[in-house]
């Protein structure tokens, strides 16, 4: 009967993300037990039939722009399918765009992190609609730059209410902001932008000019950098004007891309749009810097969270297929595929935990402060970087089955590069560690340091081996790839050892840090128990 379905693994809907993540459970040990009891809950969500539909419609749905009504006039508005709002709502009731911003709760010491552990597990789930959620993270941290903006918007964001209708901000109830940076010309390079912005009395302008890459065009507000005539300046620019009128911004398209689909991106012009400016004028790539940071941390973070749910779908169809009279999993082969896997997974989840770690006590502690300064970018270079290749190694694990769109994998490979592009290519990273290292020298004096003391008795090898590399850097530019990257797995190997992940970590930092020839996953030798790495890192939970 075809409707007998042999020899294929059964829905991995209905366990728990949370639950069986050791690694992520230890991470959180210091987290209060409503935290903890939150993360749980998340956790089963995200595995439930119902959510894993709502990602799949999310996504097969997509976004539709409206230019017109039937009558003709503009209206320059996206439709989302009820799925993708039904995903922002809980996020956003979950505090995902604003927790780190609020004040008193249970999470005082440790925001960043306890929201990067909600961020991590809804990111399994599905990434496209976290643009925005981080969009509107990040844009508070630039708009402290102008108290009086900051106190009038903040708490209209941080009510943990999802209002997608289509009002001026004063009458809704919550808020989402969203970023208009890149231009056709320049991309990256925002210094070129052409995007120009007049005074228009007090703190205000007009702008005119177009944006090339606007995603999240629903949101309430932008944040868009603009040529004033003090030079390149930030401005706050709402979609719709306090008497319900539109702002001037002409939406021409919605961008066809390879994943992220459930997330409308698009080109826009801008018409006389009103702006108040954020910061000093002239000072606008000062402005966005400490924005920028949030969104790398956050890019950091999906990106890991992802590899986390590929990987885990592997590990549960290899348990549950049998092959040449075993389970896949008890192949020799497969067993150190899914292991060497499992340690770079391992170690991007704990170098991404590490760095938001430093954000929380930067304030406090020097060393941490270096840390999330020059380690930001080591860290999206690297653990961005890393995801495409891993979850195409995952989809082969499932052979045809990965390679279908009915099956989560092809969606998490889709996804996967956009992190690497968004906030910073990775020469951009690169070049912003060289930026560091020649500017700030003293902030990597404290980051190997800490390297050095968690590695233990390994680290001072090692030591030598990054302080050549930045020597080697600070007078070849083309070498920045190679000194990025040595930081990043450095780091990833000592934030391991400080955990206490023992075998785990051993097999790290021997397999990337000892020199071993590797170009593909599957290259454990038989010194390191691959099973052991397996069942550890991803438990059976019932």
């Amino acid at each position: 009967m075809t409707q007998d379905v042999p020899n294929q693994p059964p829905p991995l809907t209905g366990s728990n993300a949370w639950r069986g993540d050791p690694l992520l459970i230890q991470i959180a040990e210091s987290f209060s037990e409503p935290v903890r009891r939150d993360l749980d809950g998340l956790g089963r969500f995200v595995l439930t039939h119902e959510a894993q539909d709502l990602a799949r419609l999310a996504n097969s749905e997509v976004p539709k722009l409206r230019t017109h009504d039937r009558q003709g006039r503009r209206i320059d508005q996206v439709e989302f399918h009820p799925a993708y709002h039904a995903l922002m709502r809980r996020s956003v009731a979950g505090g995902l765009h604003s927790s780190v911003w609020e004040n008193g709760g249970t999470e005082v010491g440790r925001r960043h992190q306890v929201r990067a552990a909600r961020f991590y597990l809804t990111a399994q789930l599905e990434c496209g609609h976290l643009c925005p959620i981080t969009m509107t993270n990040a844009s508070l941290a630039a708009l402290m730059a102008s108290p009086k903006l900051f106190r009038e918007w903040a708490p209209r964001v941080t009510t943990r209410k999802y209002d997608q209708a289509q009002k001026p901000p004063v009458e809704k109830a919550g808020l989402t902001l969203g970023m208009g940076m890149t231009e056709r010309q320049g991309g990256t390079d925002v210094r070129a932008n052409t995007t120009r912005a007049e005074r228009a009395g007090g703190s205000f302008y007009r702008l005119n000019g177009h944006k090339w890459f606007m995603s999240a065009p629903m949101s309430d507000a932008f944040l868009m950098l603009a040529q004033a005539p003090e030079g390149l300046s930030c401005f706050l620019v709402p979609r719709i004007l306090s008497d319900g009128s539109a702002n001037g911004l002409q939406f021409q398209r919605l961008k066809d891309k390879l994943g992220n689909r459930s997330n409308a991106s698009s080109e826009v012009e801008i018409q006389g749009a009103l702006g108040d400016l954020v910061g000093e004028p002239g000072g606008g790539v000062k402005t966005i810097m400490d924005m920028v940071t949030l969104t790398r941390l956050d890019c950091a973070v999906a990106s890991s969270a992802i590899m986390r749910a590929g990987l885990a779908e592997a590990v549960h169809h290899t348990r549950h297929r049998q092959v040449f009279g075993a389970n896949l999993v008890d192949q020799p082969l497969m067993q150190r595929v899914l292991a060497d896997m499992a340690l770079d997974v391992a170690g991007a989840t704990a170098l991404a935990f590490r760095l938001a770690r430093s954000f929380d006590e930067a304030a406090s502690d020097r060393g941490e402060a270096a840390f999330a300064r020059a380690m930001t970018p080591v860290v999206k270079y690297w653990v961005c970087k890393i995801a495409p290749p891993l979850l195409y190694e995952a989809m082969e694990c499932l052979g045809g089955n990965g390679y279908v769109e009915e099956a989560p994998l092809a969606r998490y490979y889709r996804e996967a590069p956009v992190n690497a592009i968004w906030e910073g290519s990775g020469n951009v990273m690169a070049l912003d560690v060289l930026r560091v290292l020649g500017r700030a020298p003293g902030l990597f004096d404290d980051v190997l340091a800490s390297i050095e003391r968690d590695l233990g008795a390994g680290g001072r090898s090692i030591l030598g081996v990054l302080r050549a590399a930045m020597q080697v850097a600070s007078s070849d530019e083309g070498s920045a790839r190679i000194l990025t990257e040595q930081l990043a797995i450095s780091a990833a190997a000592a934030e391991l050892r400080r955990m206490g992940a023992g075998r785990i970590a051993d097999a790290f930092i021997e397999t990337r840090l000892a020199g071993q020839w590797r170009g593909t996953y599957g290259m454990l030798d038989a010194r390191h128990d691959s099973r052991l790495i397996i069942d550890t890192l991803y438990p059976q939970v019932g």
